[in-house]
């Protein structure tokens, strides 16, 4: 048996091909062998030759060809499937111009020699870790932790990865937690402002399960783990946060146009994705659902890119009753993970922890849609504005985009560093004067002379 094509291919693809179809032959005639009554096929570990994994080209015919011939080379590893591979990177990446993230910038020889051979007890590695950002050259952060345990072992790479992202050293700063609504300020006029100009309030947080893999990492009994203390926690919520869980593999056609239309289904994440390329996307959708509760202002994923992204909603601008939800949802989910002899990953360094470096602190979220037709004329305007009060304006398209409609989401820019209590009423705070600021521009001030008013 060979290879039947000759142009078109290099070598090692050529090689490479006939390695994995001879792998598939070579189960399918064990698979016939034991069906025809010769005894099951003894087991083995997973292997490169009967996956049908496939790199990414990203467009540098050197760099492309390493990354196949690292392919080739790396050894099983145990939380391998059908259609992902872990690689084991023998050498530090040979990074390309194209690759942006701060993982390279960061990721020296001597650390990569330091810290190759470090697995966390769940089996993470450094190369599982960077392996994202080396498939998918533009990504901003480029690592991910696939348990808890990466924040301290690969804290080399991390520590400085963070800082880069929210200018947080976690080498010398600590973060601090406060979940308590009633310590928000938003008096009544203030409210009544936002219920003119707000459409929607939205906030979002991840929360994870000490003692489990996260998402990039987990095997499936893990995964799985981690749902039965979700479903525990979504049972034990408040009579006004009831709801139902919606196992994302057992949706019928009707549940899934239902939450598709209501922007709450999750999908897959794809190959370009940092979930696709980090391996948070195996075992598609064992383990993973969506709850929601009757009146479909808490939402809660289960095992997307965190053990559950909370989200909590509601049309108008009541912020507070928006957190204290929030709130809410978060208290049930730890008091699961105790019941379970567990807590949620937390680091007075770093805060909740999560999959992406990205989201640790608070990793909320705190957003408005709100209607600015004034400030909407001039969009880079309102970005500068929005920068001043540490807030992030985005348009109809996400980032840098205009807004249709003259609606614009504006969220708080930061999450680590700060309390959730002190980033929502920062949030407050800013949009107040973004308010004010609309209001003096209609009232015939130039954005200039409106923003010096404000401040």
């Amino acid at each position: 048996i060979s290879n039947k094509q000759r142009i078109g291919f290099s070598e090692v693809e050529l090689v490479q091909k006939m390695i994995d179809g001879v792998g598939k032959l070579i189960a399918l005639e064990e698979e016939l062998a034991a069906a025809a009554g010769g005894g099951a096929a003894p087991a083995a570990a997973p292997a490169a030759s009967t996956s049908s994994y496939e790199l990414p080209k990203i467009g540098d015919e050197a760099f492309d060809g390493w990354l196949t011939t690292q392919l080739a080379a790396s050894a099983p590893d145990v939380k391998d499937t059908d259609d992902f591979r872990y690689l084991t990177f023998s050498e530090i990446p040979p990074f390309t111009d194209l690759h942006k993230s701060l993982m390279r910038k960061t990721l020296t020889p001597e650390l990569f020699a330091q810290l190759k051979d470090v697995k966390s007890s769940k089996g993470y590695t450094l190369s599982n870790s960077i392996q994202a950002g080396v498939l998918r050259p533009h990504l901003g952060v480029g690592i991910t932790c696939g348990d808890e345990e990466c924040f301290e072992l690969f804290k080399d790479v991390l520590y400085p990865v963070v800082q880069g992202w929210h200018g947080f050293d976690p080498a010398t700063q600590t973060h601090k937690s406060d979940l308590d609504p009633t310590k928000l300020t938003f008096p009544e006029d203030i409210a009544a402002k936002f219920g003119t100009y707000v459409k929607s309030t939205r906030i979002r947080a991840a929360r994870n399960i000490a003692g489990f893999s996260l998402p990039a990492g987990a095997s499936v009994e893990d995964r799985l783990a981690v749902e039965g203390v979700l479903k525990e926690a979504f049972a034990s919520l408040p009579e006004p946060l009831q709801g139902k869980y919606y196992p994302l593999g057992g949706l019928t056609s009707a549940q899934e146009d239902e939450l598709q239309a209501g922007g709450f289904l999750f999908q897959k994440p794809g190959p370009m994705q940092l979930l696709g390329a980090a391996g948070a996307g195996r075992g598609w959708a064992d383990g993973r659902g969506i709850f929601h509760n009757d009146s479909k202002t808490a939402l809660a994923w289960c095992n997307e890119e965190d053990h559950c992204r909370i989200i909590s909603m509601q049309n108008g601008g009541d912020i507070k009753s928006v957190f204290a939800r929030f709130c809410s949802i978060s208290d049930s989910i730890k008091g699961a993970a105790k019941k379970n002899n567990a807590d949620l990953m937390y680091s007075k360094r770093l805060g909740f922890l999560g999959t992406c470096p990205s989201n640790l602190g608070t990793g909320l979220r705190a957003s408005v849609m709100i209607k600015l037709p004034e400030l909407n004329k001039d969009p880079k305007k309102l970005e500068e504005i929005c920068d001043q009060f540490d807030l992030q304006p985005r348009g109809s398209s996400g980032e840098h985009s205009a807004a249709v409609g003259a609606k614009w989401d504006i969220s708080n820019k930061q999450r680590l560093g700060f309390s959730e209590v002190e980033l929502v009423q920062k949030m407050i705070d800013g949009v107040t004067k973004i308010i004010a600021i609309e209001e003096k521009i209609a009232g015939g001030m130039t954005p200039e002379q409106a923003l010096k008013a404000v401040k």
